[in-house]
């Protein structure tokens, strides 16, 4: 019985294999949950070469006052749609081969696995491809496709855990291939400078056409990680700036801070700004028609701030609380002739939820309320925004599943 067990587990983890792909951003978990070979064989598993896990966040989904195609005008009013929803399903896989080498492999199966066209040869659905060198116990080497080493809580967390991104986070390239050194200067303080492709496709695909290639397409990261305080207050600051295309440039700057009141509330906001001498986003370049109304492509000289606040508090051991407010803006900062600078639209995103933890692990179910609403400005409107609200109920679960 033993060994058919054992067959069949391992048979299983073939299979899987076979059909996946990694991600690596943990979960926050409790004690260790045994994973299903563990389960199944009845064998303890003792070596951390090798880790497999499932990732996904799926609910039913009641959306109302969804907006139309062109995402600046309102669509139907009232309810919409219901429908489950398999919001994210990522295969990763890690795990630690020497003392001093590591690896992380990440990929999303509900999204397009096609890799042409693409300047690093890997498709979109691949979030980390790379290897990891400790050269000490203070520095550490990681090369091959990873995270940008942007700022910002809601950014680090792994995306099965976010119910609804803040809209400068949901419109930036944020895995893409490169190198990044790490320096932890102290137990509790972390240097990061990181080198990537500034973009992942072609520069038509990103900016549009009649643009100069750029012979150094990077963008460079200095990312600041501190504990303080006893983790009080926890920091993930950073400072970006890529090169689009010739001659044009994007500053990001984002400040992330946690605050740990107690083990039972805790609350993480971030602020975050990105100015673009050529658009990378596209919010304003959808206001203003498109990228033909350019010559061609994006518009230029574009401005987007955000603030992102969440507080959770676990009132009970197996249940948490939460409330999340996201203000935002985009504005034309010394645009082109003939366009007026300032503000033109305001999304205010209004988030709260409670989840239950039936394990001492990372699985939750959850009863969530989403909604945001976008305010343009005169000037906007004179361009055909309207005014618009979404809201979304959702029923669901979340979970890392230990695989292996």
């Amino acid at each position: 019985m033993k060994m058919r067990n054992t067959a069949f587990a391992l048979l299983a983890l073939v299979a899987g294999v076979a059909s996946a792909q990694v991600t690596v951003d943990s979960v926050s978990v409790g004690e260790r949950e045994k994973t299903l070979f563990e389960r199944i064989a009845k064998i303890e598993k003792k070596s951390e070469k090798f880790n497999l896990y499932f990732n996904m966040h799926y609910a039913f989904d009641a959306d109302f006052n969804q907006p139309d195609n062109s995402g600046i005008r309102p669509g139907a009013a009232g309810f919409n749609q219901g429908a489950f929803n398999m919001h994210q399903f990522r295969i990763e896989a890690k795990g630690k081969v020497t003392d001093w080498l590591s690896y992380r492999w990440r990929q999303r199966l509900n999204r397009n696995n096609d890799g042409g066209g693409m300047i690093d040869n890997l498709p979109n659905s691949i979030d980390f491809a790379c290897l990891t060198f400790a050269v000490n116990k203070h520095f550490s080497i990681t090369a091959g496709k990873q995270c940008a080493a942007y700022g910002g809580f809601e950014y680090d967390l792994n995306p099965i855990e976010i119910y609804r991104y803040s809209e400068i986070i949901n419109n930036m390239s944020n895995f893409m291939s490169g190198v990044m050194f790490t320096y932890d200067f102290t137990p509790d303080q972390q240097l990061a400078f990181q080198m990537l492709d500034s973009r992942n496709g072609s520069i038509e695909d990103t900016y549009g056409a009649n643009l100069e290639a750029n012979k150094l397409p990077l963008v460079y990261t200095l990312n600041w990680n501190a504990n303080m305080f006893g983790g009080t207050w926890q920091t993930r600051w950073s400072a970006s700036v890529m090169d689009e295309v010739r001659g044009k440039y994007m500053y990001y700057v984002a400040l992330g801070n946690q605050f740990n009141f107690s083990p039972k509330c805790n609350m993480y906001v971030d602020l975050m700004s990105s100015y673009e001498e050529l658009d990378r986003k596209g919010i304003m370049t959808n206001i203003f028609g498109g990228k033909g109304n350019f010559n061609g492509h994006n518009m230029s000289n574009t401005l987007y701030n955000s603030l992102v606040a969440k507080v959770n508090y676990r009132f009970l051991p197996k249940w948490n609380f939460f409330v999340k407010g996201m203000l935002e803006s985009a504005a034309i900062f010394r645009g082109e002739e003939g366009i007026a600078d300032g503000n033109y639209r305001t999304s205010v995103g209004y988030l709260t939820g409670i989840e239950y933890y039936p394990m001492k692990s990372n699985l939750r179910l959850f009863l969530t309320f989403v909604g945001q609403t976008n305010l343009f400005t005169e000037r906007a409107k004179a361009l055909g925004a309207s005014d618009f609200s979404i809201q979304r109920l959702s029923l669901g679960f979340i979970y890392q599943l230990p695989v292996f």
